[in-house]
């Protein structure tokens, strides 16, 4: 079966050939991501097929008006000579989507084609969250490991396992997945570097702080709040885990005070 008879699959009516714009993106692949999580080789698996007729939108909008193109079909690319950050072999999810040329439309073929429309974001539903270190799954109970920390030769991140539903992929400015985008030949090799040092310490400011909320977490009273707010906290990022130990700190000084004029009632 050719691109356009997979193409027709989905629409109401046949295409010609002049009608529709063909393009390739990466949709995800099995790397470590900015939030130190991955996919693995059985979730993209999964996702190949998942994916096939997903629409392709904007910042993850879900309106309607947003839908841009549609995957018409997905494989998997196994790159032996690119290695993810620990070491595997890079495994990508590619996808064919298609868009019809219109007027309208002719002005963001012209920025994917350009390269300024190129980076895209990925939303699914994962059943599992696997801690790298210990095989917990998250989503069921906390373990004490910290994602982006080394335990003794292994890394800590979470592996997204047992992938029940795709949703959409989004053109998006800021992938979770660098490497996710439309495959094109451009580079933009002005484009300014991150500045490591800062991104370095960043990193172990996130560390610091969801050790930090992680502990507190586990100074509550009750286990299922406690595992349950563990769970909440390992997925957060820096601004949220900030906000969150205030909001604990406070809950935790507003507790101790209610006992100080307990204990005082008592005494009386």
């Amino acid at each position: 079966m050719n691109h356009l008879e997979k193409i027709n699959q989905f629409t109401r009516r046949e295409l010609s050939e002049d009608e529709v714009y063909l393009f390739d993106v990466i949709l995800c692949d099995n790397n470590i991501d900015r939030d130190l999580e991955c996919f693995s080789e059985p979730s993209l698996e999964q996702m190949q097929k998942l994916f096939i007729g997903k629409t392709g939108i904007f910042d993850h909008n879900p309106k309607s008006a947003g839908q841009t193109a549609r995957i018409y079909d997905t494989e998997l690319v196994k790159s032996p000579d690119q290695k993810t950050k620990d070491g595997r072999t890079l495994v990508s999810l590619k996808a064919h989507a298609y868009m019809i040329r219109t007027d309208s439309n002719l002005d963001f073929i012209k920025e994917i084609d350009a390269g300024i429309k190129k980076e895209v974001s990925v939303s699914c539903a994962a059943g599992k969250h696997i801690c790298s270190v210990c095989g917990a799954d998250k989503s069921q109970s906390a373990c004490n490991h910290i994602p982006g920390r080394k335990y003794g030769q292994k890394s800590c991140y979470t592996i997204l396992e047992d992938i029940q539903d795709a949703y959409e992929w989004s053109f998006v400015a800021v992938p979770a997945q660098p490497a996710a985008g439309v495959t094109k030949h451009f580079h933009n090799a002005c484009a300014p570097e991150p500045d490591a040092k800062l991104q370095a310490l960043l990193g172990e400011l996130e560390q610091q702080t969801r050790a930090e909320v992680l502990t507190l977490c586990r100074n509550q009273s009750q286990v299922p709040i406690s595992k349950a707010l563990c769970t909440a906290a390992e997925k957060m990022d820096l601004h949220e885990l900030v906000q969150f130990k205030k909001s604990l700190l406070e809950q935790e000084h507003s507790l101790a005070q209610a006992n100080v004029q307990l204990a005082d009632f008592r005494q009386r």
